[in-house]
């Protein structure tokens, strides 16, 4: 993303996991993870939206940390419906946590990557050590079976979402009585309208 990410490999059991990680400018508040969409459509932790995610929480004083799933770039292994994945993420949190015990870990994921990190809460949760928050942009309900996610979400969507209908992510939401933020003319990979994204986790975090 700039001069200043460092990338580095954690062992999965697929194979080696490329990862990236960028600083912010002062000492770290805390970590997201971030993960992309779906492996076989073009996803990688190089997708605008997941860039744009990265660039959000650096503003918020956090350490901005992506992979690529296994299979995309040069991580090792092959897709694996999000059950793989959702362990490489867990492997990715334990080697986040093991650096830095202190800070809290956010979960961020844009298309697939919301079922990836809403997978992985419901297993930090059965652990008691639980998420301290999630991001779902382009939630993937409808296409998967997306677990519950806490009430405190920031579930970002697009009006004229072609790929995953507002009204699917509504009828997940729904039972939830969870809140929507719906970014008008927006289609799924939020062609000009990043610069909304970016905001609301600025304004979410409150820095």
């Amino acid at each position: 993303m700039n001069s200043q990410t460092q990338e580095f490999t954690i062992s999965g059991s697929a194979g080696l996991l490329e990862c990236r990680l960028d600083q912010p400018q002062n000492s770290p508040r805390g970590i997201a993870l971030i993960a992309h969409p779906h492996p076989l459509y073009g996803g990688t932790m190089d997708n605008k939206v997941v860039q744009t995610l990265a660039r959000a929480f650096i503003a918020v004083g956090y350490l901005s940390v992506r992979m690529n799933f296994r299979g995309v770039g040069q991580s090792g292994g092959t897709h694996d419906a999000g059950h793989g994945e959702t362990d490489d993420m867990a492997l990715l949190h334990a080697h986040m946590s093991a650096q830095y015990p202190d800070l809290p870990i956010a979960l961020a994921g844009f298309s697939f990557g919301t079922l990836v990190q809403s997978q992985l809460q419901q297993r930090l949760l059965t652990q008691e050590k639980p998420a301290q928050r999630l991001v779902l942009v382009g939630s993937a309900a409808g296409k998967w079976a997306m677990p519950s996610v806490p009430s405190d979400t920031l579930l970002i969507h697009g009006e004229q979402d072609d790929t995953i209908p507002l009204s699917d992510v509504l009828d997940w939401a729904r039972p939830q009585d969870l809140p929507v933020i719906v970014i008008p003319g927006a289609d799924h990979f939020f062609h000009r309208k990043l610069h909304h994204i970016k905001q609301l986790v600025i304004d979410y975090w409150h820095p």
